[in-house]
């Protein structure tokens, strides 16, 4: 199954290596304009804030407060794996072709205006937190990313069922349900090891 999910990779490398360098590039993009307009990353951190204290964010905020590494791991890995990649990126993009790729846009420019280097509370912060921050954006990003593509590879089978061998919209929709479906297996796997990376960092210290 991996080599197959691998070999789907291999299949759309080029709509991966623009999905990268798109992600990524608007990751830098947020983090500029955050560095310039400093109330805007204030204000985006009162609104997580608010954010963090309800529902199951505010679970995960007490098992990191607390220091429970296994709950956090699974928080972690629950909420950017069902909340951040099926509910908001791959089930719109089931129902209407790609649509669930704006959230992804969305987050990479959030996440830039949240994490900027120039904005007030990070400018002055050490070498290991700066290291420990730009890892997890790389890692969970790349979940996101591949979440991304999942989307990619279902719709465009969808809308062009004869990329992939099929015959009518129907099958072709199906088809690109499979293939999204082995591209998910690196998302969990890269989602899985990011949890690992985000709590271990931030209980022991590293953030």
């Amino acid at each position: 199954m991996l080599r197959k999910a691998f070999q789907t990779l291999g299949e759309n490398r080029r709509a991966y290596l623009a999905l990268n360098l798109g992600y990524y590039g608007l990751v830098v993009a947020g983090m500029v304009f955050a560095a310039l307009n400093r109330e805007v990353h204030q204000s985006l951190l009162d609104a997580i804030g608010e954010g963090l204290n309800q529902g199951m964010l505010a679970g995960v905020l007490e098992a990191y407060s607390q220091g429970r590494l296994l709950q956090a791991i699974g928080l972690t890995f629950t909420v950017n794996l069902f909340l951040g990649s099926l509910a908001e990126i791959t089930l719109p993009s089931l129902v209407i072709p790609f649509s669930g790729m704006l959230v992804g846009v969305l987050r990479a420019v959030l996440w830039g205006l949240l994490f900027s280097p120039g904005a007030p509370g990070f400018s002055d912060i050490g070498l290991l937190p700066a290291l420990f921050v730009t890892g997890l954006l790389l890692l969970e990003g790349q979940g996101y990313v591949l979440a991304m593509l999942a989307a990619y590879v279902q719709g465009r089978a969808f809308l062009f069922p004869a990329s992939v061998g099929a015959m009518g919209y129907a099958q072709g929709y199906w088809e690109g349900v499979k293939r999204a479906a082995l591209v998910y297996m690196l998302v969990v796997i890269v989602l899985a090891v990011a949890a690992v990376y985000e709590a271990v960092g931030v209980i022991f210290g590293a953030a």
